[in-house]
């Protein structure tokens, strides 16, 4: 019996580099243009010890400690309560969980077929308005783009997407994944499948289906 025949025999695919990556902070320059940071940094010579008494000396050793506690993080150990340094879950964040998604007929992520985009993910309220409280519901869109309009998986991809974010964000989120405009030739009908909660759950009790789902998200537990 002969194999079904690709959507897209030769989609684009990016490497592992070409995806977006959180901006992690510079490591200290240690080039001619910082030979005296030494000096320019140093501890001016009223916080040395012969000018503080054992009080002030204990306090000065106490706040530095509270500031690199507060501005690395205590360790995977912390509770939410104690950690000063928590973030919320922006759309790097999203993107991290779902671009390692395996596509169902290419071995390669969703990330690297361009199927899932930074720029296509919103989140509602903004992140950048601080962590949300647990009562905040918090609306999270991904707008998918198929390697071809004539995506026969689209459904399939947007599951997977779906269920992936499903499991493991906060129960206050909410996901909604649907077709990029104009991306698919038939993306109302898609958007309505993925959109229907009945039919998301049906879907889901499909043991054939369900075995793709879980092929699609192995690659998630690797990273």
């Amino acid at each position: 019996m002969a194999a079904a025949a690709l959507d897209n025999a030769n989609p684009t695919i990016l490497s592992a580099s070409q995806l977006p990556t959180r901006q992690k902070r510079s490591a200290p320059r240690n080039g001619p243009d910082c030979r005296y940071s030494d000096l320019i940094f140093a501890k001016p010579s009223y916080m040395s010890r012969p000018f503080l008494q054992d009080d002030d000396i204990r306090y000065q050793d106490d706040t530095a400690a509270a500031v690199a506690w507060s501005r690395f993080g205590a360790g995977s150990g912390a509770s939410a309560e104690d950690d000063l340094s928590a973030e919320p879950i922006d759309e790097q964040e999203i993107y991290d969980l779902i671009s390692s998604i395996t596509d169902p007929e290419h071995p390669v992520s969703l990330g690297q077929l361009s199927v899932v985009n930074l720029p296509d993910i919103h989140i509602t309220p903004s992140p950048a308005l601080g962590v949300p409280s647990p009562n905040t519901i918090v609306q999270v869109t991904v707008e998918l783009t198929p390697t071809v309009t004539h995506c026969s998986l689209a459904t399939v991809l947007g599951l997977g997407v779906r269920v992936r974010l499903e499991q493991v964000l906060p129960p206050n989120y909410r996901v909604e994944v649907i077709c990029k405009e104009n991306s698919h030739s038939q993306d109302d009908q898609v958007n309505k499948q993925l959109s229907d909660k009945e039919r998301v759950a049906a879907a889901l009790e499909n043991d054939s289906l369900r075995s793709v789902l879980d092929k699609m998200l192995e690659s998630c537990l690797e990273n």
